[in-house]
């Protein structure tokens, strides 16, 4: 794993006006270890979480060996129990420093991306390429499950408010459920981030009404994508206490990059999959 480093000139680059590299340069990745912003969330008796980060780059560039420049999108997907996520900014710089590095071909950059990010995650990285005719015919799909975004709360919530999360009297069920009113902001610059929030459970019926305010009342947290969707995923385990759970967020992109999440309490769930309008 890479150790961020300590001196003041390779502070994390998010929030700071930073040059873009000419060459290069695996050193850009700065990682940041997760257990610090799980410290309040994962109480004793929280479950096992399972799931990944997926990280979808738009603008990979690099050069043919004869010069010419190539261009793909990339998808990385990092295990949620790696010691440390990435700084999103960081990734952009490295993923810069391609720009002007030749590579024998596709799956050599592939090789290389995976042996750099892997190192910083602390765990194995995969990492995919596609063309942009390949991506382009995979298509835009709509969230899965049930749109509860057109249920009014009554004085939406201004601040976090896991406390009204409940269930409805009720067989238990399985279902899912979505919302596309999910805004969290960046804890470093405090730029929003907008996402579509994908709720999957089974068990006692969630009260969807509480749930709209309490996705709504998030307007104004701050946090990292990966540590919001862990803050979302245990408020509910806590609220309505679930059979099973999976939560993930559909974040839409900023500077080329997107990062969707996903949580759940089950070793065997499949990764939520599909771009969306926004993406």
């Amino acid at each position: 794993m890479v150790e961020p480093p300590t001196d003041d000139r390779f502070a994390p680059p998010l929030g700071r006006d930073t040059p873009y590299p000419e060459r290069f340069d695996p050193g850009l990745l700065y990682p940041i270890e997760r257990a610090a912003g799980r410290a309040e969330l994962f109480a004793p008796g929280s479950p096992k979480l399972y799931g990944a980060d997926l990280w979808v780059a738009y603008e990979l560039s690099w050069l043919a060996p004869g010069g010419m420049p190539r261009v793909a999108i990339a998808e990385f997907e990092v295990p949620s129990d790696s010691p440390c996520l990435v700084e999103s900014k960081s990734l952009k710089l490295y993923l810069n420093s391609c720009n002007q590095t030749v590579f024998a071909g596709p799956e050599a950059v592939r090789r290389q991306l995976a042996a750099d990010l892997s190192a910083a995650a602390g765990a194995p990285v995969g990492v995919r390429l596609y063309s942009l005719a390949d991506y382009g015919r995979r298509g835009l799909g709509a969230p899965p499950g049930l749109c509860i975004d057109a249920a009014e709360v009554a004085n939406p919530p201004q601040e976090s408010c896991p406390e009204r999360l409940r269930t409805r009297p009720g067989a238990v069920v399985s279902e899912v459920l979505h919302s596309d009113l999910l805004k969290t902001n960046c804890p470093v610059t405090g730029q929003p981030d907008w996402a579509t929030l994908v709720v999957a459970y089974r068990g006692q019926p969630i009260d969807r009404v509480a749930l709209l305010a309490y996705i709504v009342s998030l307007r104004r947290h701050s946090d990292f994508h990966e540590h919001c969707v862990e803050r979302i995923f245990q408020d509910l385990w806590r609220g309505v206490r679930p059979e099973q759970l999976l939560v993930a967020a559909r974040y839409t992109r900023r500077g080329g990059i997107e990062i969707n999440p996903w949580r759940s309490s089950r070793p065997d769930a499949p990764a939520p999959g599909g771009r969306l309008p926004r993406q």
